[in-house]
């Protein structure tokens, strides 16, 4: 059984993260489209020194905060009964590991960034970012704590959005010029964000669903048709956010293209709408 505050934090940081991801996207490409290439992280503009990292920063120590509470806080120090781990906080033991995966990423991507101790390329960044992902995916497939019922359904719906960090994030190394794959990473991370939020809210806040309540440490329902109508609720809820997020998107990308647009922007977006006789005629003009 989860708590408020432990979908609200993690939540959090990855809608901060996502958004940030989507915006610098959308900006980066409407600047200069033709030389756009995918980015695992984002600099603060205009900074130097530490603000310019502070993405890296905000994941680093976010993640480690975390952890610790998770680690220390939750379990109270009593990591082991009888000589072996305590069954009882299996459930913090597993976030602890998921939460190590983000703190390395944000560490390596540091050291990777700000020294000479760790050069690595853009497509090593995002598959340990891929790699992150599937620690989070495999805690929440995988978990001590059965989810069942409408708590099963929530973590089902938020393992399919990792699922797309996952895929988004190996693509961003596939292909490291692709705008859709680096704009669909920013959409998972925030919808992602979004859903521990919602989770947060529905399973443990004030939004629980009618015929639905915590009991014994677990989501009960009083029958059948409530769980269903739970379950119902959640796919709304679910679509609603896609919609928010694609609109948020669409109202980035326009201000971002009037504010920030490169000339090759329109340029290339007519090119697209040419038939292809005329593409072809046009290449033909070119190397003439």
């Amino acid at each position: 059984m989860g708590s408020f505050m432990g979908h609200v934090l993690p939540g959090s940081l990855f809608l901060l993260v996502g958004l940030w991801h989507v915006w610098n996207s959308v900006v980066r490409y409407a600047s200069n489209p033709k030389s756009f290439r995918v980015r695992v992280w984002h600099p603060v503009p205009g900074c130097d020194g530490r603000l310019k990292y502070l993405e890296l920063y905000i994941v680093a120590i976010g993640a480690f905060i975390d952890m610790c509470i998770e680690l220390l806080y939750s379990t109270h120090l009593k990591f082991f009964v009888n000589g072996v781990l305590n069954p009882s906080h299996m459930n913090d033991f597993e976030h602890s590991g998921m939460l190590l995966m983000f703190f390395v990423f944000g560490v390596i991507t540091l050291l990777s960034e700000k020294t000479s101790f760790l050069p690595l390329p853009e497509g090593a960044l995002c598959l340990i970012a891929a790699t992150a992902f599937c620690a989070e995916y495999l805690l929440f497939y995988f978990h001590s704590t059965t989810h069942k019922g409408l708590e099963g359904y929530y973590h089902l719906l938020l393992v399919i959005l990792i699922a797309l960090c996952i895929l988004s994030s190996v693509a961003g190394a596939l292909f490291p010029t692709s705008f859709p794959v680096d704009l669909c990473c920013g959409i998972a991370i925030t919808l992602q964000g979004l859903w521990f939020y919602q989770t947060a809210f529905t399973l443990y806040g004030s939004m629980m669903p009618e015929g639905c309540k915590i009991k014994n440490n677990e989501i009960s329902c009083h029958s059948t048709d409530s769980e269903v109508r739970g379950e119902l609720l959640a796919n709304f809820q679910l679509f609603s956010m896609v919609i928010g997020v694609f609109v948020t998107v669409v109202l980035s990308y326009i201000f971002a293209a009037s504010r920030f647009g490169h000339s090759d922007l329109r340029s290339l977006h007519m090119a697209e709408d040419r038939p292809d006789h005329l593409k072809v005629s046009s290449a033909f003009v070119m190397e003439g």
